[in-house]
């Protein structure tokens, strides 16, 4: 290998070394918009709505997502700076608590008013962000190859997924209360 071979090399390393990170970057930047888009949306929706599910729903997952938004921000901050995976900034997430969400509203109403249109509407739409945020989260998991990268990218991916579940429970039980609170009471065995 002469040296122009050897410094073509180098520097197609080099190019494709700046183009993941650009890619990671932009990447990031989308991630973050969404983020942001999402709760706003969602605390629009849980003002407006008078359903106490649908507020309660709707209210917990904007600060899921406005916690997402900040860990996002502090990737993207050290990410644009150093181009690495920061060692120090803390990316944990905490874990979301939406399902509780959901059983412990349904606990404390007795009767759960079916949803009107707007909140249908709001909840299937939110539906599709969570299930276009999980698989972006899993696709960025599935681009790179640092570990603690992965590990991130992988709980964003599963929390937004746990969205997607709760808000499709969510759906059902304000569509049709009534089949919904009997598909989910548990069966109970009698001696007879």
């Amino acid at each position: 290998m002469n040296i122009m071979e050897v410094f073509n090399t180098t520097g197609l390393g080099k190019r494709r070394e700046i183009m993941k990170n650009k890619e990671r970057l932009n990447a990031l930047e989308v991630a973050l918009d969404n983020e942001q888009r999402e709760r706003e949306f969602y605390l629009k929706h849980a003002a407006r709505t008078g359903n106490p599910l649908g507020k309660a729903m709707f209210q917990q997952i904007a600060d899921e997502e406005l916690e997402h938004y900040e860990r996002l921000k502090e990737l993207h901050a050290r990410w644009q700076k150093d181009e690495t995976w920061p060692e120090t900034i803390p990316l944990k997430v905490k874990e979301t608590i939406v399902k509780d969400v959901l059983k412990e509203t349904v606990e404390k109403v007795d009767t759960m008013p079916p949803g009107n249109d707007d909140d249908l509407e709001a909840i299937r739409t939110a539906i599709d962000f969570e299930a276009e945020g999980a698989i972006y989260y899993a696709r960025m998991r599935d681009k790179v190859t640092d570990p603690k990268e992965k590990d991130f990218f992988n709980l964003l991916a599963d929390m937004e997924h746990e969205h997607f579940v709760s808000l499709k429970d969510t759906e059902e039980l304000l569509s049709d209360p009534e089949a919904w609170y009997q598909k989910t009471e548990k069966p109970h065995l009698d001696g007879a």
